[in-house]
């Protein structure tokens, strides 16, 4: 479980936050970014001694001052079971591509072409580690010989 996956889950509920100067917020969580900034409203803010509170309607906290957050169980159970509806919509998606049949497994080969071969030098330079041909990027070697003849013929 994902700490952002679990905010994201947890918006509209009431949580409690901890900042790490003391100080806590209560509230509900209204929306959170990928920084774990949050904004909370109906916000009862309690200062470090615990002898001050403060009500705002709304508030803006930001990720780097979060010391921790409490979220209510419901919360957690909630994203526990989209967990577990997606692995089982991943295992559906699996067994519905065909499974593990020869034919299947050919076409697999084919398509990855010479990607997991390392050292293949291709004829030209390279190296040991540059499965592409010897190539750097893009392309073929005997593309690029083409053109150096292509090149050639134009003078």
């Amino acid at each position: 479980m994902l700490p952002l996956s679990l905010l994201k889950t947890a918006q509209s509920h009431p949580m409690l936050v901890e900042l790490k100067n003391g100080e806590t917020y209560n509230g509900h969580l209204v929306s959170c970014d990928s920084w774990m900034n949050i904004n909370l409203r109906d916000v009862i803010c309690t200062s470090k001694d615990g002898d001050r509170f403060w009500r705002m309607p709304e508030c803006y906290i930001r990720g780097s001052t979060i010391k921790y957050l409490r979220i209510p169980d419901e919360v957690i159970d909630m994203v526990k079971e989209d967990a577990q509806a997606k692995s089982r919509n991943r295992g559906e998606l699996n067994k519905n591509r065909g499974g593990n049949s020869q034919q299947n497994q050919n076409q697999r080969a084919v398509r990855s072409g010479n990607r997991n071969n390392f050292n293949n030098r291709g004829g030209q330079g390279g190296g040991p580690g540059l499965g592409n041909g010897g190539m750097r990027s893009g392309g073929s070697g005997q593309g690029n010989r083409l053109l150096a003849q292509n090149n050639k013929n134009r003078k």
